[in-house]
């Protein structure tokens, strides 16, 4: 009897936990997709979430790419066989005001005998040129638009400071609305074009910039342009060293084309080489050189303020080298160490404004402040 009661006990017992341990024990239940599918995923999806720094990429995306617009430039050659053939380039551009004013390099536009600019809409327009600046490689163009457009707003290049987050929006090789983001990697850099101009005080950026990008906007985390993408280090595509031109140049543009109607850079008037060392002493000029003055122009400033140009030749080596007239060893107080001296001096300057020059002359330095004035091309 005892036997039976404990065996009772016993079964009774292991079937409680049996039934307890089967009933609160989780369950995997796989559910099968459609036959034709081979994978599985969450019942309910989710996406991941934005950072900030994502959330301000997208905002200032969203804003700025429907005033980005590709410029095509067209110009009429003959080929070997006296065909009249178009040769097209492309570039971006970017509208600084709802009537179509549109700011671009102006190497994007030289020398073209057709414009078209797309909108972002696709919508395409003649363009012509109201304003350019060669020494800064800036240009602005105007289209006739049949509704008012969106546009940026040009932030302050001066304060911009190295490691700073940039966006540049353009159109790499013909794909529009290209965004690429970076950060500002150093200031004041000079670059040589491909026409031999040296541009001064570029900013030097490590966001992706190729080929169809220069003329576009560089902008700030704010969305405001702070830049014009100009040019790529080295042939080809991008390497991570890319240079915009500070939007402070544009200004100075835009204020005088909106002040004048026109615009003309500031222009001295003289035609000059660089001398130094040996030639200079050769010449019985001080061996630290400076820009030696071979003619001045009529008419111009350099002429009104008495410049001297050179008024003989003389044999050195198997050279014949101009003589007699002024060497320019400082402008403004700064030491002349190049022939781009002259260049960089002038492009913070309008027609109107003052140059002193240190000149050496008879052999005595001398002091002479000339009035700029104004031409097609700065020299």
């Amino acid at each position: 009897m005892k036997l039976r009661t404990l065996l009772l006990v016993t079964l009774l017992v292991g079937g409680f936990v049996y039934l307890t341990s089967a009933r609160w024990s989780p369950l995997k239940v796989f559910r099968p997709g459609p036959a034709s599918q081979i994978w599985t995923g969450p019942e309910v999806a989710r996406s991941a979430g934005l950072g900030a720094d994502e959330q301000n990429n997208i905002e200032i995306y969203k804003d700025a790419h429907t005033a980005v617009v590709n410029i095509t430039s067209t110009v009429y050659r003959r080929n070997w066989f006296l065909e009249i053939i178009p040769q097209q380039g492309t570039g971006s551009g970017f509208l600084v005001d709802d009537t179509g004013r549109i700011l671009t390099n102006d190497h994007v536009i030289s020398g073209a005998q057709e414009m078209e600019v797309t909108l972002a809409d696709q919508s395409k327009y003649r363009a012509r040129v109201l304003a350019h600046d060669p020494a800064n490689d800036v240009a602005l163009i105007k289209i006739e638009p049949r509704k008012k457009l969106p546009f940026l707003h040009l932030g302050d290049s001066d304060p911009v400071q190295v490691g700073q987050k940039v966006l540049a929006i353009g159109n790499p090789f013909g794909l529009e609305g290209t965004l690429t983001t970076g950060i500002v990697s150093s200031l004041g850099r000079s670059l040589r074009d491909e026409s031999g101009r040296t541009l001064e005080g570029m900013l030097q950026t490590d966001a992706a910039i190729n080929p169809g990008n220069s003329g576009g906007p560089l902008l700030d985390s704010h969305g405001s342009v702070i830049g014009i993408n100009t040019a790529i280090y080295g042939p080809g595509s991008n390497i991570g060293i890319g240079f915009a031109m500070p939007i402070n140049r544009a200004k100075m543009m835009l204020n005088e084309y909106a002040q004048k109607g026109h615009f003309a850079p500031p222009r001295l008037g003289v035609n000059v080489m660089y001398v130094a060392g040996d030639l200079a002493e050769a010449l019985n000029l001080p061996a630290e050189g400076g820009l030696l003055i071979v003619s001045v122009e009529s008419g111009s400033a350099a002429e009104a303020a008495g410049l001297r140009g050179a008024r003989r030749t003389v044999q050195i080596g198997m050279y014949e080298v101009p003589a007699g007239g002024d060497l320019i060893m400082n402008i403004d107080g700064h030491a002349v160490e190049s022939r781009d001296g002259l260049l960089r001096a002038l492009h913070g300057k309008r027609p109107g404004d003052t140059l002193e020059l240190t000149l050496f002359r008879n052999g005595q330095t001398t002091k002479v402040r000339v009035k700029l004035g104004e031409g097609s091309t700065t020299l």
